[in-house]
């Protein structure tokens, strides 16, 4: 009878342990806000990275003046943002208020595309917001294969998600090596590679992330071929991203790469 007791108590000593918040799922439990969602577009760039940070209407950019490029950009995407009517605007031009912003001729001969890293097509709910997108700082000079090609296929699935997951978190940019070459004309840094790091932070039943890393030239595999984890991303870049998570959240969401959640 007394080994019976004892096993009795040893099981709910196990289940209230399990009860306890720290045994929970740490990412399903997260409180999800309007604040944190806007927060998660905040990005640590590592030491000895020329960084400026710009705002604008609808997205951020972490502008590189010395490469003449964006580190990063960021912005929210939701659901409702779709329903834009607002037509291409098309007009390149340099943002003026930031210190080493290309002129729009700045890849002229290069045979490179000014390859958007925040999508216009995602601003065509918003006048300005679509005009901004076509600033300079905004921009980088991209393979037309891959601007035309597995970039803008990036693009529209990551459309796809948020007509699905309603939110979305959107990061872009290149990924900064030391062989990255310089246009002579202008001293912009021609990068090699392109990442793409997208959270859902409302999705259900938790939260993910994905990442995606594309040569700068054809890339006309499959999207999966292309994805990798946040961790990756930021392995390759030096960036820091979603340090407004709680540490164990950051870490868990950070290291997944499920292709199958994301649909693939």
């Amino acid at each position: 009878m007394l080994k019976w007791w004892i096993a009795i108590m040893m099981v709910m000593a196990t289940l209230l342990l399990w009860q306890q918040p720290w045994r929970q799922d740490a990412v399903a439990a997260t409180k999800v806000t309007a604040a944190m969602v806007d927060s998660l577009t905040a990005v640590a760039t590592p030491a000895g990275m020329a960084n400026v940070h710009v705002g604008y209407d609808a997205f951020s950019v972490d502008f590189n003046p010395t490469a003449h490029r964006p580190n990063c950009t960021a912005y929210v995407l939701t659901r409702e943002h779709l329903n834009g009517t607002v037509a291409r605007h098309d007009q390149f031009t340099a943002d003026d208020r930031v210190t080493g912003c290309p002129p729009p001729n700045a890849y002229r001969g290069s045979g490179l595309a000014r390859g958007h890293m925040v999508p216009a097509a995602d601003m065509a709910w918003n006048e300005t917001a679509m005009a901004q997108t076509f600033f300079m700082t905004n921009v980088c000079p991209q393979s037309s294969a891959l601007n035309s090609g597995g970039w803008s296929k990036l693009e529209e699935k990551v459309r796809e998600w948020v007509a699905r997951d309603s939110v979305l978190v959107v990061l872009a940019g290149p990924v900064p090596s030391a062989t990255d070459s310089v246009l002579p004309s202008s001293n912009v840094v021609v990068p090699g590679r392109f990442f793409k790091v997208v959270i859902a932070p409302t999705a259900r039943p938790r939260m993910r992330a994905i990442g995606f890393i594309y040569d700068n030239g054809p890339c006309n595999r499959p999207l999966r071929h292309y994805a990798v984890s946040v961790d990756r991303v930021e392995e390759l870049t030096g960036l820091d991203f979603f340090k407004v998570l709680p540490p164990q959240v950051e870490a868990t969401v950070e290291r997944a790469c499920n292709l199958p959640a994301w649909c693939f």
